[in-house]
């Protein structure tokens, strides 16, 4: 991805951040028909290896995880807070008129060789923390045990385990850096006033930069 320095963020704990609060990632795989791309939910084990590892598993059904060229590494796309911003926010705008939309993000990425685990017990270790990790905030947490044991059982069979020991770890965060103070300051009040989740989370992450 291109990512010029005043935008590229590399601190680990920043990284993991985002892809706890943000774990439903693009998956792009290749087979021999070319690329892939997969919506699939991934769970960090920080000290799996030198730079972590990401978990997770798909419907045995789905032939990615028998497709996939395993000479080649896959990347894990995780997409965080994003917002478009308007020109008109700027207070510059008023004074020279040179400025133009443009849209504001942070973005994970994650690369490394595709590990498939055909193995119950794997699997069943790996969606018990995935809920545990998903229900942590909820008032009354739904467990996997909560099911009955052969329905579970059953629905286990049809799914296989993936991980990826990560080589390569990318982070982007483009959040108005290269703007004048005056012009991040106008994106924050402006983003304030949409009544929207990612705008607020967006504004935060303006104001963290600046």
């Amino acid at each position: 991805m291109y990512n010029p320095s005043h935008f590229e963020e590399t601190r680990p704990e920043v990284l993991y951040t985002l892809v706890r609060e943000h774990p439903l990632c693009t998956l792009v795989t290749l087979n021999s028909a070319g690329l892939v791309a997969n919506l699939i939910p991934l769970q960090l084990r920080p000290a799996a290896g030198p730079h972590g590892a990401l978990v997770g598993h798909v419907a045995r059904a789905n032939p990615l995880w028998r497709e996939h060229d395993p000479a080649q590494a896959v990347l894990a796309v995780f997409q965080g807070p994003a917002h478009y911003i308007s020109p008109s926010w700027y207070p510059t705008k008023q004074e020279h008129g040179k400025v133009v939309p443009t849209w504001n993000y942070a973005v994970v990425q994650a690369s490394g060789p595709l590990l498939v685990h055909d193995d119950a017990d794997w699997i069943r270790h790996q969606v018990h923390a995935l809920t545990q990790q998903q229900e942590a905030g909820f008032a009354a947490p739904w467990s996997v045990d909560d099911a009955p044991r052969d329905y579970t059982d059953g629905l286990l069979k049809a799914l296989i385990g993936i991980e990826i020991p990560v080589t390569r770890w990318s982070g982007k965060w483009k959040v108005s850096q290269n703007q004048p103070p005056q012009n991040r300051d106008g994106v924050v009040s402006g983003l304030a006033q949409r009544d929207d989740c990612q705008a607020r989370a967006m504004a935060s992450l303006v104001k963290a930069r600046s």
